[in-house]
């Protein structure tokens, strides 16, 4: 028993070390200075000095107009995002399992490639196909006698879910495509002799025993898409639609770096923390009482 504890010790040891350098230290840290903020006297030269004043910082995020709507924004994205690129991966996953797809594995290469671009380059990839009179997709549309504005005030959240279907969906698949080559074979032969379909063994049988794969995938996906900021900061060099707090992360970044207020942007990385867990948490509960049920 000592030695199955040593071992187990052993083995969590560097993750638990991990762990609390990159994540729990930080996020103290955060805290911390979330209930801070640096004070002025007189006429407001100087450097000032840190006072605490509790809760004020998370009532001045919570009340700022443009952090609202940068929630708003997210969660729109997130309402789109989500379902497109869980459904479609698992839609894809289930066709390449099935066997229906040919050349299977030269798919999959061609799903997975964009994953492996980093995300930066992906968005300097679509802003040039945004942009008009550089981007050959719009020419080829105005051939066509289609105008879209991708950059336009009903098009911009498209264009960023856009951005990001196109570089997780490869990659959502293969995971999910993973999990279901795990599903024993004796299960679907034994589906196939009591008359199931491909249809309904996919819908009946394989998915409810993915089921955790899928929660999982589920949580980092909503963890992601809530820190939405790659995308909409580069797109917002090219269109005034998109401002400096667009997103509750963009507003983290502009408080910290352009206004210098590192106590508001704790503030706000708290709350997008809390909103995380919360969103996770639902998303587990509900997968638990989905099973049972």
């Amino acid at each position: 028993m000592i030695r199955q504890r040593s071992a187990i010790g052993l083995l969590l040891g560097p993750f638990v070390a991990l762990l609390a350098v990159v994540f729990l230290a930080p996020t103290l840290y955060a805290i911390y200075l979330s209930f801070f903020a640096r004070t002025h006297t007189g006429l407001g030269f100087g450097n000032g000095q840190t006072a605490f004043v509790g809760l004020r910082n998370y009532g001045v995020v919570l009340t700022d107009p443009s952090f609202l709507q940068g929630v708003g924004v997210t969660l729109l994205y997130s309402a789109v995002f989500i379902p497109l690129v869980i459904v479609g991966a698992l839609s894809l996953a289930l066709l390449f399992d099935s066997g229906v797809v040919r050349l299977r594995q030269i798919s999959q290469t061609i799903l997975f490639v964009p994953h492996a671009v980093p995300g930066i380059i992906a968005t300097v990839i679509w802003l040039y196909l945004y942009t008009p009179g550089i981007s050959p997709v719009i020419d080829l549309m105005k051939g066509l006698d289609l105008e879209v504005d991708f950059l336009g005030l009903e098009m911009v959240v498209p264009s960023l879910v856009n951005i990001a279907l196109w570089s997780g969906l490869g990659y959502t698949t293969v995971i999910f495509f993973a999990a279901l080559r795990a599903v024993p074979q004796e299960v679907i032969e034994a589906a196939a002799i009591d008359g199931a379909g491909p249809v309904r063994s996919a819908v009946t049988i394989k998915v409810p025993l993915i089921r955790g794969t899928i929660v999982t995938v589920l949580i980092f996906t909503v963890i992601g898409a809530l820190q939405l900021f790659t995308e909409p900061m580069l797109l917002s060099k090219v269109t005034p639609l998109i401002g400096p707090r667009f997103t509750p992360n963009m507003y983290i970044y502009d408080a910290a770096f352009a206004r210098n207020n590192h106590s508001l942007a704790s503030a706000a990385s708290v709350l997008l923390l809390i909103v995380c867990c919360l969103l996770s948490f639902a998303v587990t509960r509900g997968a638990a009482r989905g099973g049972k049920a």
